[in-house]
């Protein structure tokens, strides 16, 4: 309790994730990365998640020059990654071939500590991916998904924990999504975690709820070593407390950060004026959303279904899909919200309440959630929507990756020469859609911003295709079906994950 609780600031990854949908380019990180880089935080998180991506599709980026450009840019600091687990940076099991390889170089680019989640706390999804991590010499963080429901409790918690130490976490991150804890269960979890393992333990959690602030000085306060925060102009809403409120509430106090003031308020009002160049994306809310402690949804899922909802004339639906949330979630065995999980449990409960009957158009992704391809969820299915759902087969109970042939040879065979390294295979392993046009641009030597501008466009135009397929009195309800055929990402919960 005597050392200075650790920081690391999320502002060049979940905060502007979180905030404006992963749209900062790489060129408005670089200007302050020299201030960033002498603050002295225990991390910076700044690629994974929805990061990856996003760079190719939205901002005509290469995710790993990103990596590269901002490791040269901040050589004091140790940089940190979000990882899906067997899900890396994408939206589904990827073979352990691609996993191996993704981490591999990840590592040999700039990253230092991989925060390694599942988004049903399945162990087996995370195994792999921890393994190749200590292998190549880095830091494995094991993450709990923090939930709630009837069967999650500290006591469960606590044995995940034990059981990730046992599979050689290097430390534990207890992932607080949607900002559900609260305060007096944060200083019971973080006692538990204490008391079950000698690892460190960090916290990260979200401000939607309006309580991050309070969990973050409770957990201090009981004996966390690390804790995740975002500068100040970056902070609050979605995002993660503001640094330096934290640093500020625990100077002189056994806790103390050290960490200087000044320097940070001078990151602050730089990324204030960043922050004004990407107003058009953020959700418009104008504060804390309670909804999130009633309906278990994330801020940037609860965005997204308003901006769905309203393409498909169906903003009145917008309680009723709320409210279905939980049903689903329950049928579906309590499954954390968080990426892809999220987009499973609120893309069918959309799908639920929109076409009038419950599972009348099942997606694939729920298809495959329901036999097991995600891995093992924390409660029981609902044998009966099982039924309703996938019939008569037989739900798969190995991991699910051991069922996945090897992918990296293939993906190199399809791309070709428009690969022009490891990491260019990679991205069209993980992204083929994406990485593809992405590719011939760079080939054709297109510059960075015609490829925005590309993206841009392509954006719009598919935008207007959907709206003019599913406008009212245009036939949006077989406009659901056809989005329900395609990834979950496409009805609207995608890159806002987490």
């Amino acid at each position: 309790m005597a050392e200075s609780l650790r920081i690391t600031d999320t502002v060049l990854r979940d905060a502007h994730q979180s905030l404006f949908a992963t749209r900062m380019s790489t060129d408005d990180m670089l200007p302050i990365t020299g201030e960033l880089d002498e603050v002295g935080f225990h991390s910076l998180e700044m690629w994974g998640g929805a990061t990856f991506d996003s760079a190719m599709r939205f901002l005509g980026e290469d995710p790993w020059e990103r990596l590269r450009r901002l490791r040269e840019a901040l050589p004091k600091t140790k940089l940190q990654m979000l990882l899906r687990g067997q899900n890396l940076v994408g939206y589904r099991h990827y073979p352990d071939d691609v996993v191996e390889s993704f981490v591999v170089q990840a590592a040999r680019n700039g990253i230092d500590i991989f925060r390694i989640f599942d988004a049903l706390n399945d162990p087996r999804n995370m195994r792999y991916a921890m393994e190749i991590v200590k292998r190549e010499g880095k830091h494995a963080q094991a993450t709990l998904s923090y939930t709630l429901s009837p069967f999650h409790s500290i006591e469960k918690f606590a044995d995940l924990a034990g059981e990730l130490a046992k599979m050689g976490a290097d430390s534990i991150c207890i992932k607080d999504m949607a900002g559900l804890l609260a305060p007096y269960a944060t200083e019971e979890l973080v006692r538990a975690l204490k008391q079950r393992i000698s690892i460190p333990v960090q916290l990260h959690t979200h401000y939607t709820s309006g309580m991050a602030s309070m969990v973050l000085l409770k957990a201090a306060e009981t004996g966390v070593d690390i804790v995740d925060t975002a500068i100040s102009s970056m902070a609050l809403l979605t995002s993660q407390a503001p640094t330096e409120s934290l640093v500020s509430a625990l100077q002189d106090t056994p806790r103390d950060t050290k960490l200087d003031l000044a320097r940070l308020a001078r990151i602050a009002r730089y990324f204030a004026d960043v922050r004004r160049r990407y107003l058009r994306f953020e959700s418009g809310m104008a504060g804390v959303d309670v909804n999130v402690l009633e309906f278990q949804i994330p801020g940037g899922m609860l965005s997204n279904l308003v901006s769905q909802l309203r393409e498909q004339g169906a903003e009145d639906k917008y309680m009723e899909v709320l409210a279905e949330v939980p049903r689903v979630r329950k049928e579906m065995g309590y499954p954390p919200l968080v990426t892809p999980s999220s987009q499973i449990v609120g893309t069918q409960a959309t799908l639920n309440v929109v076409l009038g009957k419950r599972y009348k158009v099942v997606p694939e992704e729920v298809k495959n959630y329901f036999r097991g391809y995600y891995g093992r969820p924390p409660a029981p299915i609902d044998a009966e929507i099982r039924r309703q759902v996938i019939g008569d087969e037989e739900p798969i109970d190995c991991r699910p990756a051991d069922r996945i042939a090897p992918g990296l040879e293939k993906a190199r065979e399809e791309i070709g020469t428009l690969a022009q390294s490891e990491e260019d295979v990679l991205s069209y392993a993980l992204f083929p859609q994406v990485a593809r046009p992405f590719l011939k641009l760079r080939q054709r030597g297109i510059d960075r911003s015609e490829a925005i501008v590309a993206a841009v466009a392509a954006r719009l135009l598919k935008e207007r295709e959907r709206t003019q397929v599913t406008a009212p009195g245009t036939g949006g309800r077989s406009g659901w079906k056809a989005a329900a055929g395609s990834s979950c990402g496409s009805i609207g919960w995608g890159v806002g994950g987490i």
